[in-house]
């Protein structure tokens, strides 16, 4: 009989769910601050003790139901270690901007005498993230040419991926800058991230 992975009170796939969770409302947030959609595709949410943006547009809320959800089953089985949303000028085909997280799993920690930390301060860390995200306004170029984004996904070899996908080269900003973001560790999976950015004359 299976049991379930646990580390304190949280499982490893309470983990997953988190994180998938946490890039759901990322990749949201990220989307409408960038303004990529116009804001009528999204309405307002509480998440994380924060005001939060989540789309209401039907196409983008089932491709990112499938992106989550196929991103849930790699933080399972540990295949996954980077998650990037890349934007770009539609027209030149320029990489504007490349947010790039880290995804450490933690493979052993269920062997281990380590316990995960709080509920509370693992959606504290979140929270920090989420709160540079909405924030990014303040810091990155504005964007005023027409642009598309794209997700791309560093896995194992060996991980599952839907037919749909495919290869694609790292999407870099040539002569870019870098902007760090924090990082939050649920136990089993530790998430760290920076946005590298053109800058715009």
């Amino acid at each position: 009989m299976e049991t379930a992975q646990a580390v304190g009170s949280i499982t490893l796939q309470g983990s997953a769910q988190i994180v998938a969770e946490f890039f759901d409302y990322g990749i949201n947030n990220i989307l409408y601050q960038r303004g990529l959609y116009n804001e009528t595709y999204f309405k307002r949410e509480t998440k994380y003790g924060l005001p939060l943006m989540i789309t209401n547009d039907k196409e983008l809320k089932d491709y990112l139901r499938k992106v989550t959800s196929t991103l849930e089953g790699w933080l399972s089985a540990g295949t996954i270690s980077h998650v990037v949303l890349v934007i770009e000028d539609v027209e030149t085909k320029d990489v504007l901007e490349r947010w790039q997280f880290n995804i450490n799993c933690d493979k052993i920690q269920s062997t281990s005498s380590q316990t995960a930390p709080p509920v509370k301060k693992i959606q504290e860390g979140i929270r920090n993230v989420m709160r540079q995200i909405v924030s990014c306004v303040t810091f990155l170029p504005v964007i005023d040419s027409k642009c598309d984004f794209d997700i791309l996904f560093y896995t194992d070899k060996d991980a599952d991926r839907p037919s749909s996908m495919r290869m694609t080269d790292e999407r870099l900003v040539v002569d870019g800058q870098d902007v760090a973001l924090r990082d939050f560790n649920t136990g089993y999976h530790k998430v760290d991230g920076r946005i590298s950015y053109k800058c715009i004359d």
